[in-house]
């Protein structure tokens, strides 16, 4: 069972309470975090999959049980995410043995043709076409992360925000972005 501040917390974010969202966040990113590492020992994917984590988390915070731990709900969404893209990661380096065989001579030796670049082209304009139909703070945060290749610490500082309620809104934006386009492909 939770403290009642912690279970007031949840119920706020429950009710899209952004502040509470961050609380929660900034609680238990060190636990996360810290977890991960230990599985992964890189602090890039470890920082990568506790983002997604919390994200998971935060998506599905309707169906979780007050009864139960917060903490343990959160640490087992974080690994099974940990499981999940093991998983996927081992299923696509079975997949791709047969182009580990090709020389690293011959894949980069060859300039992408006109049709390649024009395909290439096209996909910027669709990807650019989406971000363009998202919420400006989401447009915002994708153009100064990937257009102007800003740190994160530069756009907690040019944005005025925790550098955590950017990682979250950074996360929700891509993840928003590959939902459009991944019905664009459907």
């Amino acid at each position: 069972m939770e403290s009642q501040e912690e279970l007031n917390l949840i119920i706020r974010a429950k009710a899209q309470d952004q502040n509470a969202y961050n609380i929660l966040f900034d609680r238990y990113w060190n636990s996360i975090y810290s977890f991960l590492y230990q599985r992964t020992s890189n602090p890039n994917i470890a920082e990568e999959l506790a983002i997604e984590s919390f994200a998971k988390a935060f998506d599905r915070l309707d169906g979780f049980d007050e009864q139960l731990s917060f903490g343990s709900w959160l640490m087992t969404i974080a690994r099974n995410h940990h499981i999940d893209r093991f998983r996927k990661s081992k299923q696509q380096i079975e997949k791709h043995k047969d182009i580990d065989a090709t020389s690293h001579l011959e894949l980069s030796s060859k300039a992408p043709s006109p049709e390649e670049l024009m395909i290439a082209n096209q996909n910027l304009d669709n990807i650019l076409f989406h971000i363009k139909s998202m919420k400006k703070e989401f447009r915002t945060l994708l153009r100064m992360r990937y257009f102007e290749d800003l740190t994160l610490k530069e756009i907690e500082t040019l944005l005025d925000e925790p550098q955590t309620t950017i990682r979250v809104k950074l996360f929700r934006a891509k993840k928003m972005l590959a939902n459009l386009l991944d019905r664009d492909a459907n």
